[in-house]
């Protein structure tokens, strides 16, 4: 297969819509017929949710444009809730936030982070949940995927990578199967639903709290809408020119850096884990077991783990100390199945292949965001030459990082991608050990922002700073109640 698969559908693109044309602000309602649903009137009401309706937050539907080119056509609905503030004297205006993925829902995500609760902004600022155009409560998008996730590792050999090739041409296909819908599931598109979700609702300006995607999408919103921002905090911090592909391959790295580190905390375990008395103890073992995994798949219950899927449960249990009991358990249960001891599956191991690579609801929407806004190479040897070289220095998670994307597949996006680049104050923060937005990303979307401040956190493995750093939240919390940065760059260390 392989190249014969990219050349099919290299030219499944259409023409650009171009970004000047609707991306505007101030005038834009009359440049481009919105004033119809900028006058919307919300109908707002429970939101049927325990910790929503707890807070006291209510829910509404926001009618939106699917194409903003063609505002007058086809309309979905975003699905907002609003916490409004507790001290309405003090009341400084609205605060949106998204938690990530792509492909997550944030309803709730406002109520949830500790800076905004502990840090005294619930009294100053009406807190926007948004479940994103495409996902949750909104409009939902699918693609009859028969995978939840278009995120595997490309296996160890020739024969896997085509494996790969071959179904992430299919997922493709289908999503092109649906009609063109799909196609306007993008980040500039949601970042002009923000923009008239704050029309719809009397604000002059917005402020903004978003981590790992969520920060591509504040950094969007703020290039596309430089009026309309107020204050802006971007947690793991995406660099717009990597993103999306270059962006999985960064990951490599920082990965295979988190995993020594939990092999160091494996093996001062070995007593209760069996995986190895020193840290290149473990790493030499695990590192057999995926090339097992790729010779033969490895049974554990009714459950089938080959190469492309064990990099992925590394990722996840490698990510912070929360996932290590949990790795060290799943990681000695497959190798007890490799050595041809039946295993039962433990509920959490179960669960995640089950949820990630099992039949059931597809998350398409991932990857209807990422390819969208982004085109991705299309040549199989691209990708093959990529995953080749990384095999010394990343072992164990190159397979992944360089795999060949559902977005080669693709057709290409309705408009170019933003460029960034501008002086508008923000607040950026970032872990040296982050395993998902690389250290190098937010030091690049810094050099970009060139009015940002960087929080850095050198001594976690983590992603996400601002549930991590008790000196992170407090920097957060003042910029956001005062609207005043740092003076310089600094460091602000876990804990």
């Amino acid at each position: 297969m392989g190249r014969d698969v990219f050349r099919r559908w290299a030219g499944l693109g259409a023409a650009l819509i171009l970004a000047g044309s609707v991306a505007g602000c101030g005038s834009a309602a009359e440049v481009n017929g919105l004033e119809r649903l900028q006058r919307q009137q919300l109908r707002w009401q429970p939101c049927g949710d325990e910790k929503l309706d707890a807070a006291g937050a209510e829910c509404a539907d926001v009618t939106v444009p699917l194409n903003y080119a063609e505002p007058q056509g086809r309309t979905i609905t975003v699905a907002i809730s609003r916490a409004r503030a507790a001290d309405s004297a003090r009341r400084h205006g609205v605060l949106i936030s998204n938690p990530g993925g792509p492909g997550a829902s944030g309803l709730d995500t406002a109520l949830l982070e500790d800076e905004i609760q502990s840090g005294g902004l619930r009294e100053r600022y009406d807190l926007i949940g948004m479940d994103p155009r495409g996902i949750g409560r909104s409009t939902p998008m699918h693609c009859d995927w028969p995978t939840p996730s278009g995120l595997r590792a490309a296996g160890l050999d020739r024969a896997g990578f085509e494996k790969t090739l071959a179904l992430h041409a299919d997922l493709a296909a289908r999503c092109r199967e649906t009609g063109d819908a799909y196609r306007y599931i993008t980040t500039r598109n949601t970042a002009r639903d923000m923009d008239l979700i704050r029309a719809v609702l009397g604000e002059q300006r917005i402020s903004y709290i978003g981590t790992s995607y969520g920060t591509y999408l504040g950094s969007v919103f703020a290039q596309m809408f430089p009026d309309r921002i107020d204050r802006l905090v971007l947690d793991s911090a995406i660099d717009p020119v990597r993103y999306s592909v270059g962006m999985i391959q960064q990951m490599g790295k920082p990965n295979e850096v988190a995993f020594d580190v939990w092999a160091g905390w494996v093996a001062a375990r070995d007593g209760e884990y069996h995986l190895g008395a020193t840290a290149s103890a473990v790493r030499a073992k695990i590192t057999e077991l995926l090339r097992r995994s790729a010779r033969e798949p490895i049974t554990v219950g009714a459950q089938r783990v080959e190469a492309h899927e064990l990099p992925l449960i590394l990722f996840e249990g490698v990510a912070g100390s929360q996932g290590y009991v949990s790795l060290a358990v799943q990681l000695r249960q497959l190798l007890d199945a490799a050595e041809g001891r039946a295993q039962a599956p433990d509920s959490e191991l179960e669960q995640t292949l089950r949820d990630e690579w099992g039949p059931g609801s597809d998350s398409a929407v991932e990857m209807m965001i990422q390819c969208g806004d982004a085109p991705a190479p299309r040549d199989p040897d691209w990708y093959w030459r990529n995953l080749e070289a990384s095999r010394a220095t990343e072992p164990l998670f190159g397979s992944y990082a360089n795999h060949p994307s559902v977005c080669a597949f693709w057709p290409a996006p309705v408009e170019p991608p933003t460029v960034i680049g501008n002086a508008l104050p923000s607040l950026i923060l970032q872990s040296v050990m982050d395993t998902r937005t690389a250290y190098e990303e937010g030091i690049a979307l810094h050099g970009m922002m060139t009015g940002s401040r960087l929080v850095t956190m050198p001594d976690k493995v983590a992603h996400g700073v601002l549930d991590k750093s008790a000196c992170a939240r407090a920097v957060a919390a003042g910029y956001l109640r005062t609207g005043v940065l740092p003076e310089a760059d600094m460091t602000c260390a876990a804990g």
